[in-house]
């Protein structure tokens, strides 16, 4: 994995390695293998894990059929988003 390091701004870059970590599931490996899973308890874990990939693209599919009602967005306080800057305080310079 590889992350470009942008005007010496090495905290940028550190939060996007992270972030690309995080998506890649490396930190979720990490935690799994800090102790022994027994073959069942792994089986068991791997059963429930497909029921709640089954189950999410179900419910996707029946919202992009029409079938249910598609869930409320969250209002996005990041960047570029309105009254962001009014939601986080201000940081020192």
């Amino acid at each position: 994995m590889q992350v470009l390091v942008r005007d010496n701004n090495v905290d940028q870059a550190l939060r996007v390695l992270k972030k690309k970590m995080q998506r890649e599931g490396i930190f979720r490996e990490m935690k799994a293998r800090r102790a022994y899973e027994k073959p069942s308890e792994r089986r068991n874990r791997e059963d429930a894990e497909a029921i709640r990939r089954a189950r999410k693209a179900a419910r996707k599919q029946a919202v992009r059929d029409g079938l249910i009602a598609a869930p409320k967005k969250k209002p996005l306080l990041g960047r570029g988003a309105p009254g962001a800057a009014a939601a986080r305080p201000s940081e020192p310079k």
